[in-house]
């Protein structure tokens, strides 16, 4: 039974409507990903949901006594007082009393009276009474697990650490709808793990807009598709979800294909001389203008973007080698005897938990900043471009055009002299938007803007430190095909999964206390080979055990290189099934062996490769077919 229903809901803002017409139906303890590209509206969708967008027409319709709580991608203005104030906020009637009993608890630890005492044992009971126990039990738990200092001013805190504690909120007021908006940005790895438990064990419903496609793949039980202000909903798993996609675009851009070529076909008879127009059917006329009609409301897909890097001398076969690197701030060891070796053509993750020292790092190994023991050699001709995590890149004081050209209307990629307007349009910028301020820009937009301006200049050695936060899904795909392919050098620091192990060829991960171990693959590879905690680490006090789920008992999804790699087989195959069958035509002609005995053994013998190579390609296509069945 649907906990909340839209009916016909529309919004505008201007412009083409966001949301046209959308209908939906949620259930208590369903689990909806939400997907889209950037701007489809999926955060104005969430919005109407949970009550603070008005939309211009339609119906919202939630049982009685449902409650929504929301995580927004923005941080609200005028939110003050501690952390532990904020996420409680989210308990109601409740939070007067936890906040009472924690500054009651601090003055008894300072030297409070007695009259302390009395306070606290008034709050004791009310809490008891009002069930505040369990609210208090997960403030508690919800703060450990995302690392959040329970009374640090919320006003100090950085960007992401506001939205963590915005998550906590969300996550302790124990909604019967949960609507979450990107909630692993500025999560590190245990964190998300511990979040994705959480949520899968939760009995609530949840409806989430996310680009960790690990996250839907392990979360959702229905995907809802928001494309050109219409929403479909796509029962099933996510790899299901996109299989089904791309089908329906190829249908739709097919049949497009087919009523434009009609619509030309009757533009032109109806152009005809006066003989034609004197004998020409009133019908056909009324269905052409129909025609015109369909085709002018048609809402064309935006087009995928069209990224490329700029070609660039090769580097020398050392890129960087570092050894016995120590760093510290103040007391705290950050690395503590680093010692890495990478080369040309290497593509390298670096992963751990927040403020471990990943960017440190990487500013060790590219000079700037000064190891306090250890040295760092760097190799010859390093044509290095950096993406910075905190876009500190973008001058928010200029055009969107200018921060890519430094001035001007033209720049040079890749030898071909280029117009800044088409140059952004192929990173899905309007010229509107080319033209307009910085400052302006979404997350999205912003992220978009610095891989732009990162891919106009030439380089050999890519640094990217989180590139992937607020991209839609299709630019990180073409984003790791082009890492994929790039014959450069590549460091990476990201906590995206699925981006790691479609990208990375090795993995240095910060393990505590100053540790860096290097390891072979991506992420999952990492997890394989990482060494077993200590006995009694991270050992929890006895309670209800959270329910796990065994990586070994999920299927297997291919990863993007496979996915490549399943693509290319057939013709593969067929190339060398082509090249054998000319090769046994040539040796069907007698005057074949009237020839050097040198060409028949050489034939011969590239007969027998041939044979080796169609079973092993044919081996392994049926390997990936199978593993790709099995995940859909």
């Amino acid at each position: 039974m649907a906990i909340v229903s839209l009916r016909g809901i529309s919004v505008s803002f201007g412009g083409p409507p966001v949301l046209e017409g959308i209908s939906l139906g949620i259930d208590a303890g369903e689990r909806v990903c939400l997907v889209g590209r950037n701007g489809e509206g999926k955060s104005s969708l969430l919005k109407v949901i949970d009550g603070d967008l008005l939309p211009d027409g339609g119906q919202i319709l939630k049982g009685s006594g449902i409650r929504t709580a929301r995580l927004s991608q923005g941080v609200p203005a005028k939110l003050d007082g501690t952390v532990f104030e904020v996420v409680s906020s989210g308990l109601g009637e409740v939070v007067e009393l936890l906040s009472r009993h924690r500054r009651i608890t601090a003055g008894l630890e300072s030297g409070g009276g007695e009259a302390l005492l009395g306070q606290l044992e008034r709050v004791h009971h009310d809490l008891d009474a009002g069930g505040g126990w369990r609210a208090h039990q997960r403030v508690e738990t919800v703060l450990s697990r995302l690392r959040l200092d329970a009374d640090a001013a919320f006003s100090d805190l950085s960007g992401g650490l506001m939205r963590r504690v915005l998550l906590a909120r969300a996550l302790v007021s124990d909604p019967d709808l949960l609507l979450l908006d990107e909630p692993t940005n500025h999560l590190d790895f245990d964190a998300i793990t511990w979040l994705e438990e959480f949520l899968a064990s939760s009995r609530q419903a949840l409806l989430f807009v996310t680009h960790d496609r690990m996250l839907i793949r392990r979360l959702s039980t229905r995907i809802l598709d928001l494309d050109r202000g219409r929403l479909t909903s796509w029962p099933g798993d996510y790899d299901t979800y996109l299989r089904r996609k791309g089908e329906a675009l190829h249908a739709e851009a097919s049949e497009s294909a087919r009523a434009d070529r009609r619509q030309a076909q009757e533009e032109v008879w109806i152009r005809q001389g006066i003989k034609a127009r004197r004998t020409r059917n009133e019908g056909r006329v009324r269905a052409l203008e129909k025609m015109r009609r369909e085709r002018a409301e048609r809402r064309e897909r935006i087009g995928t973007a069209r990224m490329e890097l700029q070609d660039s001398e090769a580097s020398g076969k050392l890129v960087v080698e570092a050894r016995d690197l120590s760093f510290r701030y103040g007391p705290e060891k950050v690395i503590d005897g680093c010692s890495i070796t990478i080369r040309r053509g290497d593509k390298v993750g670096l992963i751990g938990p927040n403020a471990s020292g990943k960017t440190t790092l990487l500013r060790l190994l590219l000079g700037d900043l000064q190891p306090l023991q250890g040295t760092v050699r760097r190799g010859a001709n390093l044509r290095i471009a950096y993406f910075d995590q905190h876009r500190a890149q973008i001058d928010d004081a200029i055009s969107v055009g200018e921060n890519v050209t430094g001035g001007g209307d033209f720049l040079t990629v890749n030898g071909r002299r280029r117009h800044v307007v088409g140059y952004l349009q192929d990173f899905l910028f309007s010229p509107d938007r080319v033209r307009s301020p910085a400052r302006v820009l979404s997350g999205g937009e912003r992220n978009r803007l610095l891989l732009a301006r990162l891919f106009s200049r030439h380089a050999n050695v890519l640094v990217l430190d989180e590139p992937t936060n607020d991209l839609d899904m299709e630019t990180l795909d073409l984003l790791e095909e082009l890492l994929f392919e790039f014959t450069g050098t590549v460091l990476l620091v990201s906590h995206d999964r699925a981006f790691l192990n479609n990208v990375v060829t090795s993995t240095l991960a910060f393990e505590g206390g100053g540790t860096v171990r290097e390891y072979v693959g991506g992420y999952d590879d990492w997890l394989r080979q990482r060494p077993p905690a200590e006995p009694g680490a991270g050992r929890k006090k006895p309670g209800k055990k959270p329910r796990r789920r065994n990586r070994d008992d999920r299927p297997r999804t291919l990863s993007f290189k496979e996915k490549r790699e399943l693509e290319g087989l057939p013709e593969e195959i067929e190339a060398l099934e082509r090249e054998q069958g000319e090769l046994y035509t040539a040796m069907a002609d007698p005057a074949f062996y009237q020839d050097a005995g040198k060409e028949v053994v050489r034939t011969t013998g590239r007969l027998a490769e041939l044979e080796r190579l169609i079973a092993e390609r044919l081996s392994r296509w049926e390997e990936l077919e199978t593993i790709r069945e099995g995940s859909t």
